[in-house]
């Protein structure tokens, strides 16, 4: 008995749930598909426009028989008042209609209808003749002006902090990575190109790739050749981006995602362990890049083919040579401007997918991209010696070089890339954007598979166009271990005794400059003295680093007594050599503060000074020749023998100075300046003889 109730309360309950769920279609009945398949319509969309809606729609067929016209209505979504405003009676088999001067940005409630009646039908007067569609609300784009286009420069500005942001945290979470790959994989040119393809995949930025290599050449850590291959499989690497941004940037929306990534990479910038906020860094440069992507392309304009814009680009794409070129200049005066050849070919890509630019207009602009890029490398060049603005010189002439050819062969490469890529990129823009992202890694491939075997050459040609200034220009490089170790710990220490040298001769240069600043009376040459100085000092610097690096490493091995012994030694002496810098810098700020106070010296103050000074230049020499001798062969006799004269020197200028003071030959501030220098040329003196000290090893027992 109870088994019976219970199963007649189960089907009680069935049946409500039954009659329940047949009702929910009625429920959400208006403004479904349903209710428009019931009215007659289907597809029911708009497009939106600048002041624009491009209405779309079709008719059941079991309707489309009894419609007599069609009719569409439209009105602002808010404000009070709003009265709907009818088009012009549509023929029945019409499938589209576009409503014109409507108010940019701005929403509109717009509906369909038709009506069965054949006889006088006036609209307005007989809507409530017509059948209409459930409401449906679409908002207008902005008209094309001042706005967008700072909008589009907005877009642009986060596409390349987006990048910016990314390649710095995949740099800095790489760490010593790339110093690595640098020092052990350009052993030749043809290594060099999976470096630099290898670097510039993971930084994704062929500019902090090739900056970077011109910053190792001017160090002495690269040679041209190494340069040149590491600079080419960069060109490569950078091929990546426009696959990401093509699959990933219009084929899949991650812009939709972005807050998603930024959520995952937001609590990486709080954790303290590791390289976890370079991490962070990476993963939220990456989602700002999207972002910037999506905006770039929502605000790219839409243009109809009667467009100016559009006119322009098919006139000259139609001309076979002098239109290419034309679009190569265009595409690297944009690269050159916005610094970024990503970013120009973010901004190519999102013409191209919008129908603005044509397929083959977006290839010739890449390969303007191409050329635009070799400016960073020449910027970074501007501020180094003669090897690195060859090396920047020979990235420059690889990428113009193959351009030139390329503007040759480009229909038959666009052809080979049609034939792979499917879909048709000449009349559909998603295609299109894959097409050139192929084009573009087929073209770099292709131009280093050529170019790699010219490398002499381009190197050659490098020499000419960028000659030498002389001595000066060429001192200021490591040559005898920038190829990283030898197979012998000993011979590695003869090569570093050899780039302690070029350290000693830069501090000697310093001190003829610093003696030239002392005696220059005109204060317009001053800027250039201090800035040669201060360039001088920089470059002491990043040498004592390098060296000191190497030691370092070297220390790792099992070295012998004597070998453990010349390796303290050398630290040592790179140790003072570096501080003989530092006292020449601060001798600079003290002669600088002295101009900017109208402090003089007396006639006798120079030439006590001048004297002083050339005591330190014999101890310089007796330094440096005891630095290109084997260290066990040198005697410190001669060194103390001029560190005791620069003491004795030392003393009687003092005492002439006090008795000077005295008698008021020269005025107090002039007298402490002049007190100040001789205490530094002192204390250069004593790191001097440090120097030779360190050579014979009394000074690291």
């Amino acid at each position: 008995m109870k088994l019976k109730i219970r199963l007649t309360q189960i089907n009680r309950y069935w049946i409500l749930i039954t009659f329940l769920t047949s009702l929910v279609p009625s429920l959400f009945a208006s403004g479904s598909a349903a209710s428009e398949k019931d009215l007659g319509f289907r597809n029911i969309y708009a497009k939106e426009g600048e002041g624009s809606l491009h209405i779309y729609w079709s008719i059941d067929c079991d309707f489309s028989g009894n419609v007599s016209y069609v009719a569409v209505r439209y009105k602002k979504h808010l404000g009070s008042g709003n009265e709907w405003v009818y088009s012009e009676l549509l023929r029945s088999d019409l499938t589209e209609y576009k409503l014109d001067g409507l108010a940019g940005d701005t929403k509109y409630d717009w509906q369909i209808g038709y009506t069965k009646q054949n006889g006088e039908v006036k609209i307005p007067g007989s809507e409530e003749l017509f059948t209409w569609s459930p409401v449906q609300k679409n908002t207008t784009n902005r008209p094309w002006g001042l706005y967008r286009f700072i909008v589009l420069i907005g877009a642009l500005g986060m596409f390349i902090y987006g990048m910016k942001v990314m390649s710095e945290g995949l740099q800095q979470s790489a760490g010593g990575r790339l110093r690595q790959i640098l020092g052990t994989m350009t052993s030749n040119r043809y290594v060099g190109v999976l470096s630099g393809f290898l670097i510039t995949a993971l930084v994704q930025s062929s500019s902090a790739t090739t900056v970077m290599t011109v910053s190792f050449v001017n160090a002495g850590l690269l040679t041209l050749t190494e340069s040149a291959g590491i600079m080419m499989g960069a060109n490569i690497g950078t091929t990546i981006t426009g696959w990401l941004i093509s699959v990933f940037g219009f084929k899949v929306s991650i812009s939709a995602y972005s807050l998603f990534i930024l959520a995952i990479g937001a609590p990486f910038l709080f954790i303290q362990k590791g390289n976890s906020k370079s991490w962070g860094s990476a993963i939220i440069g990456f989602a700002l890049l999207f972002m910037g992507l999506g905006f770039l392309k929502d605000s790219v304009p839409d243009l109809d083919e009667d467009s100016p814009i559009i006119q322009f680009f098919a006139k000259y794409s139609d001309i076979p040579f002098l239109g290419r070129v034309l679009f190569v200049g265009l595409g690297a005066l944009v690269t050159i401007i916005i610094q970024s050849s990503s970013a120009a070919m973010a901004l190519t890509l999102a013409l191209v997918v919008k129908g603005i630019v044509p397929f083959e207009v977006g290839a010739a602009m890449i390969l303007g991209e191409n050329i635009g890029t070799t400016i960073t490398a020449e910027l970074a060049s501007l501020v180094g010696n003669v090897h690195a603005k060859r090396s920047a010189r020979i990235h420059s002439m690889f990428n113009i070089v193959g351009v030139s050819w390329m503007i040759f062969l480009m229909p038959f490469f666009l052809q080979i890339v049609d034939y792979f890529v499917p879909g048709d990129p000449f009349n559909n823009g998603e295609s299109a954007a894959i097409a050139l992202a192929g084009f573009h890694s087929l073209f770099n491939l292709t131009n280093v598979l050529i170019m790699i075997w010219m490398v002499p050459f381009l190197i050659r040609l490098a020499v000419r166009t960028v000659p030498s200034k002389g001595e000066e220009d060429e001192i200021f490089r490591l040559e005898y271990i920038s190829a990283g170790m030898s197979p012998t710990p000993e011979l590695s220490i003869v090569e570093a005794q050899k780039e302690v040298v070029k350290l000693a001769e830069l501090d000697q240069r310093m001190l003829l400059k610093i003696r030239e600043l002392l005696n220059e009376k005109d204060r317009t040459k001053h800027p250039e003295l201090t800035e040669k100085l201060r360039h001088y000092e920089h470059i002491t610097d990043r040498i004592y680093s390098e060296i000191s690096k190497y030691l370092l490493e070297l220390n790792r091995f099992d070295l012998t007594p004597s070998t453990s012994t010349q390796l303290r030694a050398i630290l040592s002496i790179t140790n003072d050599l570096e501080h003989i810098g530092d006292m020449f810098i601060q001798m600079m700020q003290i002669v600088e503060r002295k101009m900017e106070d109208d402090v003089w010296f007396s006639q006798k103050q120079r030439e006590y000074l001048n004297g002083y000074l050339d005591l330190l230049g014999q101890a310089f020499n007796v330094m440096l020749n005891n630095l290109k001798m084997p260290y066990d062969q040198v005697n410190s006799a001669e060194a103390i023998a001029v560190e005791q004269g620069l003491d004795k020197t030392r003393d009687r200028m003092r005492k002439k100075h006090l008795k000077h003071l005295e008698k008021g030959d020269y005025p107090a501030n002039s007298g402490l300046v002049y007190s100040n220098l001789i205490s530094h040329i002192e204390r250069i003196g004593d790191l001097v003889l440090s120097v030779t000290e360190g050579i014979t090893g009394q000074n690291i027992e």
